[in-house]
């Protein structure tokens, strides 16, 4: 049932990505991943993903990821946690995420650091902005994001590989362009003036919005409904 359903929406949404690319001049539509985000859906929708060629998945939850962990952590799949990660729980998390979206605080990014060092190794994170100004969103406001993003920059065992942020729910297309436009416009200056920025990845785009996101410039988007169906 999962496969089935998944090959299909998987080419309808392959397909509005290469258009979303072709209106504004990107000729790049497979460098856009898809993070495939499997929250709230069982073993059979991560097993779907693989089988359909996916290679990402996203979860949001540690607990709800760990225990699927334990029965799919060998699918070859990517795990990558896209939603907000509580500091309490980064211990539990490191072994299971190739990424970590949403670093939204100081706090955070150096309680990664110190569990990474335990491990001898770096973790790989997108410092999560809001660029929409919503109190009841997470993230560094575009504001102060540069100076976050500088001092995150300079743990030695964290990675920053880009930025993340996510946008209002809402149908005005003005509010959704200029929330990833502001993120895209942070993103070019923090390529240009940090030297630790990898500018590898902005992740911005959702079931409601990925179009809007990749015309803006989204190298990777978020998509659950789109992909599942409703849960």
């Amino acid at each position: 049932m999962y496969l089935e359903r998944l090959e299909r929406s998987l080419a309808d949404v392959r397909r509005r990505i290469s258009e979303a690319c072709e209106r504004v001049g990107r000729s790049d539509p497979e460098a856009v991943t898809l993070v495939a985000v499997t929250k709230g859906h069982p073993l059979p929708a991560l097993e779907a993903a693989r089988d359909a060629g996916l290679e990402v998945i996203g979860e949001s939850r540690v607990q709800e990821a760990e225990e699927k962990f334990e029965m799919a952590g060998d699918l070859g799949l990517d795990w990558h946690m896209v939603g907000h990660l509580q500091r309490n729980k980064v211990k539990t998390a490191l072994p299971m995420f190739e990424l970590i979206h949403s670093v939204d605080s100081r706090r955070l990014a150096r309680e990664i650091e110190k569990e990474s060092g335990k491990r001898g190794r770096e973790t790989s994170v997108l410092v999560q902005v809001n660029a929409s100004g919503e109190a009841s969103k997470y993230g560094f406001a575009v504001e102060s994001a540069s100076d976050e993003v500088h001092e995150i920059c300079a743990l030695e065992n964290v990675r920053v590989l880009g930025l993340m942020t996510m946008a209002p729910y809402t149908d005005e297309e003005a509010v959704l362009r200029k929330t990833f436009r502001r993120t895209r416009e942070l993103f070019d200056r923090c390529a240009d003036g940090i030297a630790r920025f990898e500018a590898r990845h902005l992740s911005m785009g959702m079931t409601n919005d990925f179009e809007i996101a990749v015309e803006e410039g989204a190298t990777m988007v978020r998509l659950g409904t789109a992909l599942f169906g409703e849960r």
